[in-house]
């Protein structure tokens, strides 16, 4: 029987169980039903305001309030998977064959770069990860924060701001804020386990978790989590039809799925009273994930292959070593006059080592190693950081005035460590030749930068807040960002905001400096295609140039409507123009630059790629949110709905650098492929229900989402490719006896898979699904946890 064998009655099996509890549950006496929990606007924020006690209905931007109970009831062990279920504006693909991206995959607010959203920790900068994401995936060519590295158990809370608001955070927030609070405090912890697997038959994944709190002494407390895991790879290849003569025809010899990965995960939180008015606080997260995807079959009689190795032929798998480490520590406190004041250090890094297994070097004959250390990629970000604020009263205002002001310093250093010589030498290693000595490099920088903000209720009906923020970067200058934000309170019940400001993104280290050569597939064609320094001499005469920073404009415009304690609706419409959008450029191939690359000293490489400042885009879109609470056969009921449109065009293309011409390669460095990649690549638009029903011991949690149509667009107009929309399904149910909580559930119940891509696209039927899937291609599965709690 195959491994796809009856896995729609495997996905029912918990529908059943769960429509059988709901029975029993509706049985039970009324008495026993507990309250329900507000899903309201009602939640103290502490992201996008200085003020001490706005709450997220009284904000002047969108923003979202997720809980642990969020996050842990998506039955996912993932931060950002949980995040993209809950968020209809966040988009979390699932892409395979993509070198370490399969490892550490990117996440995407509204449409844009994973890049332009910043993740706080408690309000402090998060560091960005190492890996730059090329190959293919959405949000292609971005370096984003590693979401994944901080466990769910670890989490108090998380606050997302869906504003720009680079002028309060500075750089890179200009598709919003992801600000993850910790848990705090010395009472109570908890432990839990859960396993779960693919109806198919694979994709076993195992975590054990916990938190608890300590005293330190009278004065303190210090807050433990940690998470370990580990999570089998997927496969929903196709067999090899592409040379009857080859060992290997008719078999499923390639890997396309998940990866294999192991994790393991600590955070601490801590806080020490010095007086009354004065605390010390630390908090440092260390998290190691070790990934191994799959890279692409070579067939027996390949070339890339050699016999006396490999018989049948190889399946080359790249496995990806990341350690993730970060440290924050502070003072802060409250003068006698009222004065508060952050006084803070910050330190994060992120280092990917790259080993290559189960390949050889062709240009080594049949003495070639099989086992190859390509090098690694480091980048360390250091800050220090000072705020003040103070609340005045001034005569005519309805509420005091709160001033804030401060300032930040911000290092940071991007380093290319080589491989061992065998990875590189001649064409290198199979499927990921190593970084050659001419690769490596270290390259910092730094940044100062002065923030004011104003914030006050003008009126009994009108609030309103003005930032600016000024920085100086050591490596391309000056930039001011500035927001005006505003509220009007018709009642107490419906309330109009808007914002407007202007933000920028500096363009990262290793988008500067980064080299390599990938395996790239194009038209279902592999080649390899090396990504050039924008300062090289090989990638100036592909028509690079140094980057420059984006700038964006954005407005929103919102209602907020709370008719009653249990009901609330938001609608929030936005509009984002980016200037100067950092892009990577398409993969320039042909036999003019196979010529080119040889003659330069890059024999076997077939293409060459550089970032450029080469779009100019305009994003569109509304978020509408809503819950409502109520009672349903004696328990409580949370209903919540989400939806989010969200349209991206190409305002501006620059022209091709005439050097191209001039060196005899006539190709397009912004083509079909990558336009389409930004316009319609990623989901129009995301509708999410969910619903969560408590009577007495027993839980039921539902979640109904539909990803819109997304598009794959190809240089070969006759391969372009639209994808329908898809629903997806997830139930759940928990049964809590005194402290212990069981539960079971499935996601995708009703194995819904993506539409698969056309002959053209598929290599041959080897590749089925599209890795732009907003919720990959793996079909049902079915999970159970325990948890205690104290």
């Amino acid at each position: 029987m195959s491994k796809r064998s009856n896995p729609i009655a495997l996905a029912w099996l918990p529908a059943a169980v769960l429509l059988a509890l709901a029975g029993n549950v509706a049985a039970q006496d009324a008495s026993q039903a507990t309250p329900a929990k507000a899903k309201n606007l009602d939640s103290v924020v502490v992201t996008g305001t200085r003020v001490s006690n706005r709450t997220a209905g009284e904000s002047l931007a969108p923003i979202d309030v997720l809980s642990p109970a969020d996050l842990q009831g998506t039955g996912t062990t993932e931060l950002a998977t949980a995040l993209s279920r809950l968020l209809p504006s966040l988009n979390f693909p699932r892409p395979s064959l993509t070198d370490g991206t399969d490892g550490s995959r990117p996440a995407q607010l509204r449409g844009l770069s994973p890049d332009q959203v910043l993740v706080l920790v408690n309000g402090k900068r998060r560091h960005t990860g190492a890996i730059v994401n090329l190959n293919g995936t959405q949000g292609r060519g971005s370096s984003p924060v590693d979401l994944n590295a901080i466990p769910i158990t670890a989490v108090k809370r998380i606050e997302v701001l869906r504003d720009g608001a680079a002028a309060q955070y500075g750089s890179d927030a200009i598709a919003g804020v992801v600000n993850i609070v910790l848990k705090d405090g010395a009472d109570g912890g908890s432990v839990a386990a859960s396993v779960g697997q693919y109806s198919a038959g694979d994709g076993l994944q195992r975590e054990g978790s916990g938190d608890i709190g300590f005293h330190l002494g009278q004065d303190g407390w210090l807050r433990v989590a940690a998470a370990v895991g580990k999570d089998g790879y997927t496969d929903r290849a196709g067999p090899d039809l592409r040379n009857p003569a080859d060992p290997s025809y008719a078999r499923v010899n390639q890997r396309f799925g998940d990866p294999e990965v192991t994790h393991q995960s600590v955070f601490l939180n801590s806080q020490y009273d010095l007086s009354p008015n004065v605390n010390v606080y630390a908090f440092a997260n260390a998290n190691n994930r070790n990934a191994e995807s799959a890279g692409f079959y070579r067939p027996g009689l390949d070339s890339r292959n050699i016999r006396a190795i490999y018989p049948d032929g190889f399946l080359p798998l790249i496995a990806t070593a990341s350690k993730d480490r970060a440290f924050v520590a502070g003072i802060r406190g409250t003068t006698a006059n009222y004065w508060h004041w952050d006084l803070s250090g910050n330190y994060g890094k992120n280092s990917l080592q790259f080993d290559v297994n189960h390949s050889l070097n062709t240009q080594l004959g049949p003495t070639s190693p099989t086992h190859f250390y390509a090098g690694r990629l480091n980048n360390t970000e250091k800050l220090l950081n000072a705020d003040f604020s103070r609340d005045f009263d001034v005569g005519g205002l309805a509420g005091p005035l709160t001033l804030a002001f401060g300032g930040e310093y911000r290092h940071e250093n991007y380093a290319i460590d080589a491989g061992d010589p065998t990875s590189y030498f001649g064409g290198g290693s199979q499927v990921f030749p190593g970084f050659r000595p001419s690769d490596a490099n270290s390259n910092s920088r730094h940044s100062y930068a002065v923030y004011g903000e104003l914030d006050a209720d003008l009126t009994q009906k009108l609030s309103g807040s003005l930032a600016v923020r000024h920085e100086k970067y050591s490596d391309f200058g000056n930039t001011t960002s500035g927001k005006l934000s505003a509220r009007y309170a018709f009642t107490d019940k419906v309330a109009l905001r808007a914002t407007a400001s202007n933000g920028f993104r500096a363009p990262s280290l290793a988008q500067q400096n980064y080299s390599t050569t990938s395996t790239v597939f194009i038209s279902s064609v592999p080649y390899e295609v090396r990504t050039f320094p924008v300062n090289s001499p090989v990638g100036r005469a592909f028509g690079a140039e140094p980057l420059k920073a984006e700038k964006s404009v954005n407005y929103s415009l919102g209602l907020v409507l709370q008719p009653t304690d249990r009901t609330a609706l938001t609608v929030d419409a936005y509009q984002i123009r980016i200037g100067d959008r950092i892009v990577l450029s398409e993969n320039l191939t042909g036999s003019a630059v196979t010529t080119y690359l040889t003659a330069h000293g890059f024999p076997g490489v077939t293409g060459g790629r550089y970032f450029t400042n080469a779009v100019d885009t305009r994003t569109r879109g509304v978020d509408i949110v809503g819950s409502w609470r109520t009672e349903l056969a004696g328990g409580g009921l949370n209903l919540t709905l989400g939806y989010n449109y969200n349209k991206t065009d190409i305002l501006n293309t620059r022209p091709n650098p005439a050097i191209l011409a001039q060196n005899g390669l006539n190709l397009q460095r912004m083509g079909r492929t990558e336009k389409g990649r930004i316009t319609v690549g990623a989901p129009r638009d995301k509708f999410t229900l969910g619903g969560d029903w408590t009577l007495g011991h027993w839980g039921l949690r539902s979640t109904l989402s539909r990803y819109g149509k997304f598009t794959v667009l190809n240089n070969n107009a006759a391969n372009d490719q639209t994808f329908a929309a898809k629903w997806v399904l997830d139930l759940a149910g928990d049964y809590t006896l005194d402290q212990w909580t069981f539960t079971l559930g499935a996601d995708n119940v009703f194995d819904e898979y993506p539409d698969k891509v056309i002959a053209a696209n598929s290599t041959s039927g080897i590749l089925p699904y599209s890795s732009s899937s907003p919720f990959g291609f793996n079909g049902a599965y079915v999970y159970g946890k325990v948890a205690y709690r104290w």
